[in-house]
């Protein structure tokens, strides 16, 4: 029987994907004008946009320990192995819940099998992590190969993305008040990264064009073999950067294989409208395959 792949609502993919590659999604919760709504169920990411527009401010909440219990034990039944891929434990305690759930289902269960992997990840980095992992699934890979390749491509997929209003981001404690007022006001965007599953500022850039040409110009600089990838890239309401994104990416390095996507409910509520980036593979990836290859 193959693996299952678990995921949760901020790996970003479309319901398309995971349909096609037989992934399970489980919904974070968001809170809007009081109403507790579940991510890409009872409410979609265009829908948040809208009432961001309109003045909205939209919270977070966890992944409650009932959903994977309910989720685990529909597999577990069924001795079917899983592994549960999450996102970055840094960012959300949806990752350690995931284990408490997995202990006591494995409790009820014992010979059922379960991975519980921290991506370290968002978005549809961690959105590449679920595809390539449903993609090893389905040609029978067992949770033996998938779980320390599925390790490796998180700890070494890079996020290059540019938000632009600030004043999301001094809301969740990224900027300080004056660094987001004079930065609103200057039409600076910066340039933010993850590292070691953490959100971080790296640059700022002053317009949105010179922020994507910035977002290329790092990815030649970490990337590598960018035209043999699958690169993602997302946008918080903003198909037209998307798209020119893109086309840049394109340009530039001959990548013909992407996935664009929403930005979904769960990053959105924190990062506003109008945020692009871009997610690879980056050059350390490369090498420690090749090394592992070698031995």
């Amino acid at each position: 029987m193959n693996v299952k792949i678990i995921t949760d609502s901020a790996c970003d993919l479309s319901d398309e994907i995971l349909c096609e590659n037989d992934i399970a999604m489980v919904p974070f919760h968001v809170i809007l004008d009081g109403i507790d709504y579940l991510d890409r169920e009872t409410i979609q990411p265009d829908e948040l946009y809208q009432r961001m527009r309109q003045g909205a401010l939209p919270k977070t909440t966890q992944i409650t320990p009932l959903q994977f219990v309910e989720v685990f034990t529909r597999y577990a039944e069924e001795c079917r192995p899983c592994a549960y891929i999450s996102f970055s434990s840094k960012m959300s305690g949806a990752c350690e819940i995931a284990r408490l759930a997995a202990a006591h289902v494995k409790a009820e269960y014992p010979g059922w099998e379960i991975e519980i992997i921290d991506s370290q990840c968002g978005a549809l980095a961690q959105g590449l992590a679920v595809y390539r992992a449903a993609q090893m699934a389905q040609a029978g890979k067992p949770l033996q190969e998938i779980v320390p390749e599925i390790t490796l491509q998180c700890h070494h997929t890079e996020h290059l993305f540019s938000v632009d209003d600030l004043e999301y981001l001094f809301r969740g404690g990224r900027v300080n008040r004056i660094s987001s007022f004079v930065g609103t006001l200057l039409n600076v965007k910066p340039i933010l990264h993850v590292k070691d599953g953490c959100m971080i500022p790296i640059e700022k850039v002053r317009g949105k064009a010179k922020a994507m040409q910035r977002i290329v110009e790092l990815m030649a600089e970490r990337g590598t073999k960018l035209q043999e990838q699958i690169v993602a890239i997302n946008h918080a309401d903003d198909w037209k950067s998307a798209l020119k994104l893109k086309e840049m990416i394109e340009d530039l390095f001959s990548t013909s294989n992407f996935i664009i996507n929403t930005v979904g409910c769960v990053l959105g509520s924190h990062i506003g409208i109008g945020g692009v980036g871009a997610f690879f593979l980056n050059k350390d990836y490369y090498q420690l395959k090749e090394a592992s290859v070698s031995h």
